[in-house]
């Protein structure tokens, strides 16, 4: 099995973090490949970000249907960028880890809060969670106030931001389970775990896991109607991924 995660910034210590990360949850059989795309931001904080960071994604997942046989596809980062337009053009799953976090978080708890990085992603958060049908279930939303890279510049005061807002989520919010919501947080999961003393998920590994899964069912995204291929036109500007519509007819 070979599954690739794509760190949708440019960031190529994140990437090989979250490499690290999904090969300890990883089957010994299976084959991770991270990447981060050759267009797109340092960091995701924000909307222009997020919207950057696409052509780069869908050119990595086209890629890996036609050169590298991967079996499945994650983006790692937390806001999901690209998932629905990734899953037009590949019949093979194709993960969020903000999706699969919460999927596992509904599972395990009856409310879970978020920690994540600046605030003025909370929005982008917020619309997730809504759309994941999981609002009933989210206590709350809080922010860090650091910037994604901070975190990898300096870990330690970046663990303190996530424990105080973590401690707070479960005291004051009513959290039973905390969602790091951010792929940078990868390596601070455990111990946070282990500090505040209730399940700490990290999108990476529930992607991971859950991605396995789905390719052992034999299962591919539906092609039926709303992530058919699509329609082929002419895209200026964006050579690389011109007529995607192509792969599937």
């Amino acid at each position: 099995m070979k599954i690739k995660i794509i760190n949708p910034n440019i960031t190529l210590s994140m990437t090989k973090k979250i490499k690290n990360i999904a090969e300890t949850l990883a089957d010994a059989k299976t084959e991770i490949i991270a990447v981060s795309p050759m267009t797109g931001p340092e960091s995701i904080e924000c909307y222009v970000d997020e919207y950057l960071s696409i052509p780069g994604i869908i050119e990595e997942v086209r890629k890996g249907d036609r050169e590298e046989e991967i079996d499945a596809f994650i983006i790692a980062c937390f806001g999901d960028p690209g998932l629905y337009a990734a899953r037009e053009v590949t019949m093979k799953p194709v993960l969020g880890i903000a999706e699969s976090a919460i999927t596992v978080a509904k599972i395990i708890a009856p409310y879970f809060s978020i920690l994540s990085v600046l605030d003025r992603s909370r929005k982008i958060t917020e619309d997730l969670v809504a759309n994941y049908g999981a609002k009933s279930f989210c206590k709350s939303i809080r922010s860090t106030g650091l910037e994604v890279l901070e975190f990898e510049k300096n870990p330690e005061e970046g663990f303190k931001a996530l424990f105080e807002q973590g401690k707070q989520a479960i005291t004051k919010d009513g959290a039973e389970c905390i969602i790091l919501g951010c792929a940078g947080f990868v390596n601070f999961a455990e111990s946070l775990e282990k500090e505040l003393e209730v399940p700490v998920l990290d999108g990476v590994k529930s992607s991971v896991v859950i991605a396995e899964a789905l390719v052992r069912l034999g299962v591919k995204t539906s092609k039926k109607n709303s992530y058919k291929s699509p329609e082929k036109k002419i895209i200026k500007g964006f050579d690389n991924i011109v007529n995607v519509g192509k792969m599937f007819y």
